[in-house]
C-alpha cells in the first residue's frame, strides 16, 4: 500500500495540479473484485474505529470533500461511509449562500456545523466555495482571497486546538472524464436531475478554477489541517484512497473506549 503521505500537499512551496496524473489508482490494486474486497474492509474497520470515538466523546474528525463538479463528491460518501450508518455522523452540503447566510460573514454557516465531539463531520464541498466561486467569477479581488484564505487557516486552527482533527480531500478529475460525466447525466434520465446547464458554462472556467485550486492549495494547506489530491478519474480509486486516509487518521487518533465509571462498582440491575 503506498504512503498517503506522497498525496499531502506541502506546506510551502508551488502546487501545480498537473503534477498528479488524475487517472493514477496507485491505491487500488488486483481486480476489481480484489479491489471491492479492499473497500469492504476499509469500510468494517472505519465503523469499528467509529464506535471507540463516540464512547470517548474528546475529540471529532472533519473531513473535507472539494472538487470539480462530477469529481465525485457524493458517490465518495455513499462508498466510504456504506457501512458505518448515520450514528456518529454529521453532514453538511455548501450550496450557494442563503439571503440569511448572506448577510453574516461568510465563515457564520460553517462554523455551526462543524462536528461536535465524537463525530465526525463530512462537509461536501466547504467553506472554500466562498473563495473559489467568487474568485473565478471575479466577484471579489485576489487580495480579498488571499484574506480569506489567512482567516481559512486561522478557523481550521481553532477548530484543531479544540480537538478536531481537520483532513482535507482535493478531488482531482480531468477535463475529459468531466466530460463523460456530464454527458453521461445529459444521456442517462434516471441522472439527469442531477445536470443543470450552468455546469457547462462552469466548465467553460475549466483552466480559471484550476488555477484557483493550485492557489488555494497552497495558501491553505497547513500542518494543522493538511490537503491531499485524490486522484478521482477512477470512482473505485477514489473511494479507496479516502476510505484510506480517514482509517489512517483515526488509526493515528487512537480512539479509546472510557473505563473509568466509579458510579457503576457493585451496581445491579433487578
Amino acid at each position: 500500500m503506498p504512503n498517503p503521505q506522497n498525496y499531502r500537499v506541502p506546506v510551502k512551496g508551488a502546487v501545480h495540479l498537473a503534477d498528479y496524473d488524475p487517472a493514477a489508482t496507485p491505491f487500488a490494486h488486483g481486480s476489481i473484485k480484489a479491489q471491492e474486497k479492499d473497500l469492504k474492509m476499509l469500510n468494517k474497520q472505519l465503523a469499528q474505529l467509529m464506535r471507540p470515538l463516540q464512547g470517548e466523546n474528546k475529540r471529532s474528525v472533519l473531513l473535507v470533500l472539494q472538487g470539480m463538479d462530477t469529481s465525485g463528491k457524493d458517490g465518495t460518501v455513499r462508498g466510504v461511509f456504506k457501512t458505518t450508518g448515520p450514528q456518529g455522523l454529521r453532514m453538511a452540503t455548501f450550496k450557494s449562500p442563503s439571503k440569511e447566510e448572506l448577510s453574516h460573514d461568510y465563515l457564520w454557516r460553517c462554523h455551526a456545523v462543524a462536528p461536535a465531539k465524537g463525530e465526525i463531520g463530512i462537509w461536501n464541498r466547504s467553506h472554500y466555495e466562498d473563495v473559489l466561486v467568487p474568485l473565478v467569477n471575479g466577484w471579489i479581488t485576489r487580495q480579498v482571497a488571499k484574506q480569506r484564505y489567512a482567516q481559512i487557516n486561522d478557523f481550521e486552527r481553532l477548530l484543531a486546538e479544540n480537538g478536531t482533527t481537520v483532513l482535507k480531500c482535493m478531488l482531482h478529475i480531468s477535463k475529459d472524464e468531466q466530460r463523460i460525466r456530464l454527458q453521461e447525466r445529459i444521456d442517462v434520465p434516471e441522472k439527469r436531475w442531477k445536470f443543470s446547464l450552468d455546469d457547462l458554462a462552469v466548465r467553460k472556467q475549466w483552466d480559471a478554477y484550476q488555477q484557483a485550486y493550485e492557489d488555494l492549495l497552497e495558501a491553505t494547506s497547513t500542518a494543522h489541517a493538511p490537503w491531499y489530491v485524490v486522484p478521482a478519474d477512477n470512482k473505485l480509486h477514489r473511494n479507496l484512497m479516502v476510505n484510506t486516509l480517514l482509517n489512517h487518521c483515526l488509526l493515528d487518533m487512537q480512539p479509546q473506549y472510557p473505563v473509568d465509571y466509579p458510579e457503576l462498582v457493585g451496581l445491579q440491575v433487578e
